[in-house]
This record gives C-alpha cells, structure tokens and sequence, in this order.
C-alpha cells in the first residue's frame, strides 16, 4: 500500500535583494492520498512550486515536516533525499528538464539510467507505449527541435517511466492545445485512479475540475483546502 505523503506545518524563506527573507511557505498543513489527483493553485509567487519540491525532497523546509507514512524525508541527507525521489517520484518540472541532444525515447529511459547498466527491453517497450499514448514520435531527433507541447509530453512520459508511487507535475498542460490537455489531464487522472498519489501545481480549470482534492495557497499559505464532491 502506497503511504500517505503529508506537509505538517511546513515553512521555509527565500533570500531578498535587500538580504532580507521573505516567506516562501508558511506552516502548511496538508495531506495527499493514494488514488488521489490533487490540485495545488494560486497566483504566481504564491509558493505552489515551492511547495511541490519541498514534498519531492528538492527543497528542505525550515520549519515542520515531509512525511512519506512514518518516513521522515526532510530529515534525510541529500543523497538520500535523492534516492528517495528516484525510488517513489515522478516529477513533471516546469522549465522539462530534458537533454536537448537526445531524443524523445532516450530522454523518456534516462531515470533507468541509475539503476540499469543495460536498459531492458521492458522498459524500452514501456518507454514507447507512454511516447505513443502521447502521440509523441520517438524517434524524431534531438528533442530540441520538437514543440513545446511535445517536449512537455516527454517529460510525462520520463515521469512516469518507473511507475513511480507519486506523480509530482509542475503546469503539466501549460504548453498543449486544447485537444493535448485534456489528454494529459485525463492521464493525470487515470494514474490517479491507478492508486497512485498524484499532485499537479496548475492555472488549468479543466484540470482541477477533475481533481478530488484542491489547495489553494496564497502568499505561503493554503487559503482553501476542499475536497471536491464526487
């Protein structure tokens, strides 16, 4: 069974230009369950990325806790953290993250790069089938030289390569048409319906209308925490 992933009273600051800081998060409280899409929205600034890579183990908060069921993930040294999140996450950045010079399938294998010195035909094969789902061709040259709404397909794809428990995606349909969001956010859902843990910082309204659980932060702080009726 996948734990329950919870931020209890999480706080952290950001440097300003005057060497002062500034509240990024302050004491959040919120807990994200297993076969779960959740939806964390807000303005811009209102701390929505900070605290998706706070619950990846990227950024550690200097107040209260990450918690995987009774793991601790704030309190792991940084190669720790590391394996943490290749082991249990999936993570759609919002800038993608990919390797330019590779292509759409090399991009989408590189988290088994870790973990196999000789990449299985499995993975290889599931590696095409989520490019395929996609309606991204795998072997179209450097991935540079494909569209932004495609380059954010393969980032989903590399995403969810390992079948990770928990799916953290960063705007994961700002780039895409219509017709291509909706079919990442049914995704988002499916995996969800899966029994995977999935939490999805966005602006899109089609996507957090299929959501079961809605935060919304403003100015470091969940001002609406609801969970949708089903």
């Amino acid at each position: 069974m996948i734990p329950t992933l919870e931020a209890v009273a999480v706080g952290t600051t950001f440097a300003d230009a005057g060497g002062g800081r500034i509240a990024a998060l302050a004491s959040i409280d919120a807990r994200f369950l297993p076969g779960q899409l959740s939806v964390i929205v807000g303005p811009s600034g209102s701390g929505k990325s900070t605290l998706l890579h706070a619950l990846a183990g990227i950024v550690v908060p200097e107040e209260g806790r990450i918690l995987f069921g009774s793991e601790n993930v704030s309190a792991l040294n940084e190669s720790q953290r590391d394996a943490w999140r290749l082991t249990h996450c999936g993570m759609v950045f919002q800038d993608f993250r990919l390797i330019d010079e590779l292509d759409a399938l090399a991009n989408t294998l590189l988290p088994a790069q870790f973990t196999h010195l000789r990449m299985p035909a499995a993975l290889r094969q599931r590696a095409q089938s989520l490019l395929d789902e996609f309606a991204v061709p795998a072997r179209s040259g450097p991935v540079a030289r494909l569209s932004r709404g495609e380059q954010q397909r393969v980032a989903l794809a590399r995403a969810l390569l390992l079948d990770p428990p928990v799916l953290l995606a960063d705007e994961a349909t700002a780039s895409l048409d219509a017709d291509n969001g909706q079919r990442i956010a049914n995704a988002l859902l499916a995996v969800a319906r899966a029994g995977k843990t999935v939490i999805a910082v966005t602006h899109d309204e089609k996507l957090s209308s299929l959501a079961d659980q809605v935060l919304m932060l403003k100015a470091g702080r969940v001002v609406v925490s609801e969970k949708v009726p089903s």
